[in-house]
C-alpha cells in the first residue's frame, strides 16, 4: 500500500462521512437521539454515528501506538466516546471534523515504508495482535462504511436517504467528473 492510496481512502471516507451528516441535518433532534425498533445499527441514529466516530478515533490512536500495552478497564472506558458527549448533531458534527483534522494530519506524516511497517497492539480484552499499519487504517474504512449503511437505512427510514455512497460517484466528484 502507497501513502497517497490510503489518503484516497480517506477522503473517500469524508466524503461518505458528510453525506450522512448532510441527510442527518435536514432531521430533526427527536430523530437524531430516537431509538429504533427496526434492529440496524446502535439502536439509534445518533449512536449509530457516535460508533462509527469512535471507531476511527480508537484506530486512529492504535495506530499512533496508543493501545502497544492493555489499559484497565476504567481507562478504557475513559476514552471511549458516549451519547452523552453528543447531545445534538452540531456537537457530534464539530468533533468529527476536528478527528478528520488529526487523522488528515497523522496520515500527511506517513510514508510508504511506515504504512507498510507491523502494527503490534493490544486489545481490550488483552490479545495482543500484530498487524501492518496499512491493514488496520483500511480496517477503519471498511469499518465505517457498514455502519454508514446502517445509518442510511435509518435515515431513509426517516425520508432523508443520503444517496449512494459508490467509490466511483466519489472518483468522478474527486476528479471533477459528471456522474
Amino acid at each position: 500500500m502507497k501513502t497517497d492510496e490510503i489518503k484516497l481512502l480517506y477522503e473517500y471516507n469524508y466524503w461518505a462521512d458528510r453525506r450522512i451528516l448532510t441527510a442527518c441535518a435536514k432531521m430533526g433532534p427527536q430523530q437524531y437521539a430516537a431509538g429504533t425498533s427496526l434492529g440496524v445499527g446502535h439502536g439509534s441514529l445518533r449512536a449509530t454515528l457516535i460508533h462509527i466516530l469512535d471507531a476511527e478515533w480508537q484506530w486512529r490512536l492504535t495506530c499512533m501506538g496508543f493501545f502497544s500495552a492493555r489499559l484497565r478497564k476504567e481507562e478504557y472506558d475513559a476514552i471511549e466516546l458516549t451519547e452523552a458527549q453528543f447531545p445534538t448533531l452540531p456537537v457530534l458534527e464539530d468533533r468529527w471534523q476536528a478527528e478528520q483534522r488529526e487523522m488528515r494530519a497523522y496520515l500527511s506524516g506517513l510514508d510508504d515504508e511506515q504504512l507498510n511497517s507491523p502494527l503490534r497492539y493490544t486489545t481490550d480484552s488483552g490479545i495482543i495482535r500484530e498487524r501492518l499499519l496499512w491493514h488496520c487504517l483500511f480496517h477503519a474504512v471498511n469499518h465505517g462504511t457498514l455502519h454508514r449503511g446502517e445509518a442510511a437505512a435509518l435515515l431513509t427510514g426517516y425520508g432523508q436517504s443520503p444517496g449512494d455512497f459508490d467509490f466511483t460517484l466519489f472518483l468522478n466528484e474527486h476528479h471533477g467528473l459528471p456522474s
